[in-house]
């Protein structure tokens, strides 16, 4: 059973380092249901329930076809999004974390975190740098996506301003998924090529599988699902931060998580 979140120091703790959802307590609702989901920081497509604290917030909308809405709550709110669906059909709902930090003790942390995500062997530019190889900071940012099927479920995803964001090219809940789910991976306006996508395929009793595919030359990946299973995509951009972000936080590296949630019916 998930712990809930009671303190605001939990956001900032050693936990922030994995992954970070929005996992809805139902992915498919009927034409005049609501979109509930909790917001989610954990390992495994398995953590932490956290509260609604507008002060973490950077953005939290909404958005069915053309509409788009901010999403509305008040501080504490546990799921942290209750709100009425736009419109029947396809809703897509987004949240932006404020960046936090993460200090690591040595490289070697760092580098096993590295070949996690397959972001490759930054050593010899670290070292370039001139950067020291204990006690040294990472600010992250989380850019989080989840699609919730409403009445007829009938649309597509959308990019939604996210910097770095992962576009969902299928509809899980009218689509045929027999070929797989499609997704987009996109920096900016860039597509990630040859990227890895980390993929957590959650069964109905729970148990979870974690595998990886990878974007082509237009940063597509397929997705191979299940029906009756959950789903979560992750993929990770690394850069050095900008000048300002480093002078406020001290961080020396920023990642930059998207992350999709959605079922396959």
């Amino acid at each position: 059973m998930r712990k809930f979140a009671l303190i605001l120091g939990l956001l900032a703790g050693p936990v922030s380092a994995h992954e970070f959802w929005l996992e809805p307590t139902a992915y498919q609702v009927p034409s005049d249901g609501r979109l509930v989901a909790n917001i989610v920081n954990g390992q495994n497509f398995e953590g932490v329930i956290l509260p609604l604290v507008p002060q973490r917030i950077a953005n939290f909308a909404k958005f069915a076809g053309d509409l788009t809405a901010i999403v509305e709550g008040r501080t504490g709110d546990t799921p942290a999004l209750d709100n009425p669906a736009l419109a029947e059909g396809l809703n897509v709902v987004a949240y932006q974390a404020r960046n936090a930090t993460v200090d690591y003790e040595n490289w070697e942390k760092f580098q096993k975190f590295l070949t996690h995500k397959d972001l490759g062997d930054q050593l010899s530019n670290h070292e370039a740098r001139g950067l020291p190889l204990e006690g040294f900071k990472e600010v992250y940012s989380r850019y989080s996506k989840t699609l919730i099927g409403v009445g007829n479920a009938i649309g597509a995803d959308r990019r939604v301003g996210l910097e770095t964001e992962i576009l969902a090219l299928t509809n899980p809940y009218t689509d045929d998924l027999s070929v797989g789910m499609r997704v987009q991976v996109y920096y900016r306006n860039d597509l990630r090529a040859d990227t890895q996508v980390e993929v957590f395929e959650k069964a109905p009793d729970e148990t979870v599988i974690i595998t990886t595919v990878r974007t082509d030359a237009e940063g597509i990946a397929t997705v191979p699902v299940k029906s009756g299973y959950t789903y979560m995509l992750d993929a990770v951009v690394l850069r050095e931060p900008s000048d300002e972000v480093a002078a406020e936080t001290g961080a020396v590296y920023q990642t930059l998580w998207a992350n999709l949630t959605f079922a396959a019916p």
